[in-house]
Parts: structure tokens; sequence; C-alpha cells
């Protein structure tokens, strides 16, 4: 690929976890949406952030959902490794917040933490990017 493509693609899954992102805080703002959506699409922007570094970095895009795992293939030197540590919560909304479960759904308590997670993880991402040389 090269480096045009390479950075429209990259620009492309930022635009989607962007979009993800909205998705969010627009279905917390609706009456009546169950959380667990919210949640969802949480995890989806912060899912498709990290894999836009991937993408950046010349590396193939896993078919996972741990975002963990995910932020592990980083570089050290980018602030996202540093500064989310922990993205296991917010991975859970992956499968947890799509399937029915004997477990009890997400509180909107817990979609507000998770869309504020997803935002920061995202910011980071943009940061880093534009660090590394991403232009707009």
């Amino acid at each position: 690929m090269s480096a045009p493509e390479s950075a429209s693609e990259i620009r492309r899954w930022l635009r989607y976890a962007s979009e993800d992102l909205r998705t969010a805080e627009i279905l917390m703002s609706q009456p009546g949406i169950p959380p667990r959506n919210a949640c969802f699409y949480a995890q989806q922007a912060a899912e498709k952030a990290l894999k836009a570094v991937l993408i950046f970095l010349g590396r193939t895009v896993p078919r996972i959902h741990d975002l963990d795992a995910l932020r592990e293939t980083l570089p050290d030197d980018w602030s996202v490794t540093r500064e989310h540590p922990d993205l296991a919560s917010l991975t859970d909304w992956a499968v947890h917040a799509r399937y029915p479960s004997d477990e009890p759904g997400p509180l909107a308590d817990d979609a507000i933490e998770a869309i504020a997670q997803a935002r920061a993880v995202l910011a980071s991402v943009i940061a880093d990017l534009r660090l590394h040389g991403l232009t707009e």
C-alpha cells in the first residue's frame, strides 16, 4: 500500500471510530435506549482507533476485539500504551453488550464510563499519530 493509500485507510478507520463514539453518545442521550448499546459502540470506537495505529505501523490488523491484546502490540513509545494500561472493562462490551446473558446488563453509569474511556483512547491515538507523522 502506498503512503497516500495508507494515510487514507488510517483516516477511514479514525472516521469510523469517531462515528462509533458519536453513536454511543447519541444513544445515551435517548430515553429508553438500553445502556448496553452505548457500551458496545464505545468499545468499537476504541477498537477501531487502536487498529488505525496498526495500519499506520504497516502491520496486519487482527480480527480480534481484545483491546488489551491490541494495545500490547504497539510500541512502548506510544502514549496510548502508557495512558491506558487496562482496557479489559471496555473490551467486555464487545460481547457482553450484544448477547443475552444471566449477568445483569450495564447501567447508565457503565455506559458513561465506557464512552469516556473510548473518547480518551481515541484522543490519545490521534495525538500519537500526529506525533509520529500522520498529517491532516
